[in-house]
């Protein structure tokens, strides 16, 4: 419940405070227009990722196999493109890490690492229906 309520305190106020500086160095127009323009070249860009992944995904359902690999590039895209549509400079760098395949890499295997411990820790649970 702390960690919620960090995320949806402190986070929007650091970007709050980070939009208002760079708008006392750049000026306010510069910084909507960065803000805005974040947010349209976020969504081209998980627009056409989550096309390539989609792709991808296909091609491994038609040839058998799981596409585990797909679907958490999927969730990372998603999660990036939602970062990219809220505004802030927080957000953005890392809507972006989600959204570019290098950075994306990283993170998703820090998210495999931290599902991984909180699986074997018993905090998250996972059945198997036969």
């Amino acid at each position: 419940m702390l960690k919620l309520l960090f995320l949806f305190t402190a986070v929007p106020l650091l970007e709050l405070w980070l939009l208002i500086n760079i708008g006392g160095w750049i000026g306010a127009g510069p910084t909507v227009f960065l803000v805005a323009a974040t947010g349209f070249f976020g969504v081209l860009l998980a627009r056409s990722q989550g096309l390539r992944i989609l792709h991808r995904l296909r091609e491994e359902v038609e040839n058998g196999t799981m596409p585990a690999n797909e679907i958490l590039d999927g969730a990372c895209i998603l999660v990036g493109g939602a970062f990219l549509l809220t505004p802030g400079i927080l957000t953005d760098l890392l809507g972006f890490s989600l959204l570019i395949p290098f950075t994306r890499k990283a993170m998703k295997e820090m998210a495999k690492k931290v599902l991984r411990r909180k699986m074997d820790s018993g905090t998250i649970v996972v059945y198997r229906r036969w």
